[in-house]
């Protein structure tokens, strides 16, 4: 395996999960008795570039489907950070009505649907055929395409050169990363922004948060590693911000090298520098990483065997991504965890993928009343516990697994 950015084969181990399918491909109740394929998930930490990254062993396109089932809207909080974004950037750069705003990885338009509203020319770039339909009901045009050098030149050809570009939890996500981040530099305006928001490699690694690895997560990303690759394809890091988002993330402003029309913060220099002090400079803050996975998978497990022997009803909810990663890695089936709820429709009677674990409504919880409910996206379990906090009329209790087995008062 070589780096898939510079190419160095000075690689060393950072999480070895086995094996699983990939983990947005629901399962259709009439393919039950069908096998899945299941993908080796290693990942590894380049030592020259400091780029995090899968093995690859499929191609994208098995990963991000015409099916694809993430749709950002059912996230109530999620929205209400994409309207705060659009209007602190309007704000912060000066984006009038005749600014134009690309992003890539649209989705469902959770986020344009507010640039819209304020009457500033946007344009959606998503590949996946489900998404782009709902945001294309929502008014918003979309390119179904993925991104990279050509599309971000041949955009800024046809007339769509960015005064600001946004990019959400998408840089994880493409196997070509070079090519990906030269398309911004090709589709800015001498005076374009382009903003990047990510998981922390950082708080990844310090709260166990080995969940948020699945085959779509191309790239685990430092403000390290992210300053080399943007300088490498045209575009200059001059700030950034972290957000709660995700378990920590990074928002990263970049600019067009070639021209530097910014300051850098001290921010950027703040932030490489508390990388550096936490080791990430470092194989062994990389190598020591997969004994967090184990013992929060070993504590999952006995958690769910107690339950179990104990005769308490156990449920989960959010058939999240991240849940799948946690669930095949522990190897939990249907006999330990009955089922999942999910506000997603498009889910809803579908089965988990490789633990075939069924997807439900929200009433189920209310018609059966299990005395544990697991929150798979921990991320969200404010907005989770406040949803379901009727469970406590039946001495329910909410359980999170990541950083540590939880189970909450």
């Amino acid at each position: 395996m070589k780096c898939r950015h510079c190419g160095s084969d000075h690689l060393v181990p950072f999480l070895d999960l086995g094996t699983s399918p990939p983990s947005n491909s629901y399962v259709s109740p009439k393919d039950r008795a069908k096998p899945e394929l299941w993908y080796p998930l290693v990942i590894r930490a380049c030592m020259d570039c400091l780029l995090v990254q899968t093995e690859d062993f499929a191609e994208r396109e098995v990963f991000f489907s015409e099916n694809y089932a993430y749709f950002s809207s059912f996230s109530q909080s999620w929205l209400l950070h994409a309207e705060a974004y659009v209007g602190e950037m309007v704000e912060r750069f000066g984006l009038t009505k005749d600014a134009r705003v690309v992003e890539v990885a649209a989705n469902d338009g959770y986020l344009l649907q507010y640039v819209k509203a304020r009457g500033i020319a946007c344009l959606g770039v998503e590949p996946t055929a489900s998404t782009a339909r709902a945001a294309r009901d929502k008014g918003i045009e979309i390119r179904e395409e993925f991104f990279g050098a050509a599309l971000g030149e041949a955009l800024a050809a046809e007339g769509w050169q960015a005064d600001l570009t946004a990019a959400n939890n998408v840089l994880a996500h493409v196997p070509d990363i070079n090519d990906f981040v030269t398309g911004f530099a090709r589709i800015l305006k001498p005076t374009g922004v382009s903003t990047f928001e990510f998981p922390h490699l950082k708080n990844m690694v310090a709260e166990a948060q080995f969940d948020t690895a699945y085959h779509e997560h191309y790239s685990y990303l430092s403000l390290l590693a992210v300053t080399r690759i943007f300088a490498a394809n045209g575009l200059h890091v001059f700030d950034v911000e972290t957000t709660p988002w995700h378990g920590g993330s990074l928002r990263v402003f970049a600019q067009r090298a070639d021209i530097r029309h910014r300051e850098e913060s001290p921010r950027v220099a703040a932030m490489l520098a508390q990388e550096r002090a936490a080791g990430m400079e470092k194989p062994g803050y990389y190598t020591a990483f997969q004994r967090q996975a184990q013992r929060v998978r070993n504590d999952f497990l006995a958690f769910l065997i107690d339950c179990q022997r104990a005769g308490l009803s156990v449920a989960a909810y959010g058939a999240a991504a991240k849940g799948n990663t946690l669930l095949n890695f522990a190897g939990v089936k249907p006999d330990l965890l009955s089922f999942v709820v999910d506000k997603n429709p498009a889910k809803q009677g579908m089965l988990l993928p490789g633990s075939r674990i069924p997807i439900l409504g929200e009433q189920e919880i209310r018609d059966r009343k299990p005395e544990r409910v697991v929150i798979l996206p921990w991320n969200l379990q404010t907005e989770i516990r406040t949803q379901l906090s009727y469970i406590s009329d039946w001495g329910g209790k909410f359980v999170t697994a990541v950083p540590r087995l939880t189970v909450h008062p």
